[in-house]
């Protein structure tokens, strides 16, 4: 019988963006917009995003250590240019390593947009751990920002 673990964890990450909610909003509502910053290349052929209630996204790449990742997100809660609530789940191979539910709030600012994400997460078994989730995390949230300027 294997060894069985979880492993909790809660990160929050803040940024401002120079771009109004809107804009903000639809770099993750959008595929198109999404490729330009969120996961593996568009090229991949395993991306799919279905942005509503209910809608899934997913995407499958291969990791830098040559292992097979796949992402599958839910949406739970959208509401235009303020709100994203969806749960997710990786895995590495056939392993699911983490479930997580995750929350963007997204404020008018005077130099554009105040975001919040924030995740609450169970890594299973060893495989992943909160530390790694939150630095690919804000790797991520800094494509964001490069995104919405170009």
């Amino acid at each position: 019988m294997s060894e069985r673990s979880t492993e909790h964890g809660t990160f929050v990450i803040e940024r401002t963006y120079a771009a109004q909610p809107e804009r903000v909003f639809r770099a993750f509502a959008s595929s198109e917009e999404k490729a330009k910053w969120f996961g593996p290349p568009q090229d991949s052929g395993g991306n799919e995003l279905d942005f509503r209630v209910g809608g899934q996204e997913r995407f499958a790449a291969e990791g830098p250590d040559g292992a097979n990742y796949r992402y599958c997100a839910l949406y739970q809660d959208i509401v235009p240019a303020e709100r994203i609530v969806y749960t997710y789940e990786m895995y590495r191979g056939d392993d699911r390593i983490s479930v997580s539910v995750s929350t963007i709030e997204l404020r008018p600012a005077p130099s554009g947009t105040d975001l919040t994400y924030t995740e609450q997460g169970v890594y299973l078994d060893g495989h992943d751990e909160p530390g790694q989730r939150e630095h690919g995390t804000r790797v991520g949230l800094e494509r964001l920002d490069a995104a919405l300027e170009s």
